[in-house]
């Protein structure tokens, strides 16, 4: 999982320290993404080219296996930013050619959200893989919001409650050390 710091505008005095490396930022990171489903690893490197058409927002794998990119917001309760985690969640191939048709139609906001599995292991939540999710579509030029709505699951209660600013820091420090460590 890897920083996705332009989402983070500076509009807060807080600066975070790194607990492992001490490099300091203006501000807390709370943007971090993947730049694959998980599905994407499961090809071998070498049938990458053939098997896998990819861009930024959308995944095809073997004309068979479709995904596409969003974001899981976790409100910061205390804080004037949330946690974000840029994420792929499967969609069914009929929806798949429905969003591509309706990629650049700004009514797009007014479809119903499209089901799919959570293809994207989200840092210090356990199993999220295949998590069930709904995808609601932002404005044209936005990805969708990814809704958990898998039962049960911490990260799904962490999007329907909110978290502390203490616990956003706790997570990235978790995120943050991780990265260094890989």
């Amino acid at each position: 999982m890897k920083l996705f710091s332009f989402f983070n505008k500076p509009k807060n005095k807080h600066t975070y320290t790194c607990s492992c490396c001490g490099q300091v930022y203006h501000e807390l990171p709370l943007c971090f993404g993947s730049d694959y489903p998980d599905y994407y690893f499961s090809v071998p490197p070498n049938e990458i080219a053939e098997r896998i058409e990819i861009n930024e927002s959308w995944c095809v794998v073997d004309k068979q296996q479709f995904f596409h990119r969003g974001r899981i917001t976790i409100p910061v309760l205390d804080y004037s930013e949330n946690l974000i985690f840029n994420v792929w969640s499967s969609i069914s191939p009929d929806n798949f050619n429905k969003r591509m048709e309706l990629w650049n139609v700004p009514d797009r906001i007014t479809q119903e959200p499209y089901f799919g599995w959570l293809q994207t292991i989200v840092p210090t939540y356990g199993d999220t893989l295949n998590i069930k999710t709904i995808a609601v579509e932002q404005q044209v030029g936005l990805i969708p919001e990814i809704k958990l709505i898998e039962e049960g699951h911490r990260l799904t209660f962490d999007q329907e409650n909110g978290i502390t600013y203490k616990k956003a820091v706790e997570i990235v420090d978790q995120i943050m050390s991780a990265q260094h460590h890989a």
